[in-house]
């Protein structure tokens, strides 16, 4: 790399990787990565990591801070990496490429993600029943279906959370936020994915199949539902005559019948 006439080198080289770096305090943070050694403990939960800035990303799940604001539509973010992934919605840029397919994405860690499609390498196993993972971050977050850990709470009702995507979903049922808007009929939702299966309504597409009878549904929250049909499920129990239902919709009915 070259300034002018000025050659910037970069002196200092990972031994395990080959990667070289203009301060030795970059190698040193880089080394983490091969090391393992996560030295930034969170004073809240106990989850430690491996950079001091990560560390600050995640405290403010816990305290709810987002000091990062949208241009365009206003919406706030922790970090200003998840900020920048966010505008490229708004853009339509996507500069990470996957080198295989072509499909191109907003954000690097969905590349990575996608990528694993293509090798299905699940290099993370959960020790507690076997269950392999593509990356660490999704084994972290699955051991809490273990350990009960819910190290995220909303501030307004006390609920906690596995994860800080789920809290962050949650506190919309409070604010009324609903930041995702469908670009055909501008209707808002609460979560992306609740806009992906309401935008099937438009496109006609239904990519969910039960394998019994083969009917198709928008959402696999539909599929389930269907499939109660042919596994004789009713998890929705009248607390007065103990009846049992597929869909909570139709208990909720029921119960008028008592009042």
């Amino acid at each position: 790399m070259k300034t002018g006439d000025i050659t910037m080198e970069k002196p200092w080289k990972c031994e395990d990787c080959g990667k070289t770096f203009n301060y030795p305090s970059l190698l040193r943070s880089h080394r983490r990565i091969h090391t393992g050694e996560k030295p930034f403990t969170c004073s809240m939960c106990g989850m430690g990591f491996s950079q001091s800035s990560t560390l600050l990303t995640h405290q403010r799940g816990h305290t709810g801070e987002r000091p990062f604001s949208c241009t365009y539509c206003g919406k706030r973010f922790r970090s200003s990496s998840h900020l920048s992934g966010h505008q490229r919605f708004h853009t339509g840029e996507r500069p990470f490429t996957c080198s295989i397919c072509g499909k191109g994405f907003t954000v690097s860690s969905n590349l990575l993600k996608h990528q694993q499609i293509h090798t299905e390498e699940r290099p993370f196993s959960c020790t507690s029943c076997e269950k392999r993972f593509r990356h660490l971050s999704d084994l972290t977050a699955h051991q809490r279906v273990h350990t009960g850990e819910k190290p995220f709470t909303c501030s307004v009702c006390g609920k906690g959370f596995a994860q800080s995507a789920t809290l962050q979903s949650h506190q919309r049922v409070h604010t009324g936020e609903k930041p995702f808007s469908c670009s055909v009929c501008g209707k808002g939702f609460a979560q992306s994915a609740t806009l992906q299966s309401h935008q099937r309504i438009h496109t006609g597409e239904k990519p969910f199949s039960c394998t019994d009878c083969g009917k198709v549904f928008r959402s696999p929250s539909n599929l389930n539902v269907h499939r109660r049909v042919h596994t004789g499920e009713r998890p929705f129990t009248c607390s007065v005559c103990a009846k049992g239902f597929t869909q909570a919709a139709n208990l909720l009915t029921h119960q008028q019948v008592h009042k």
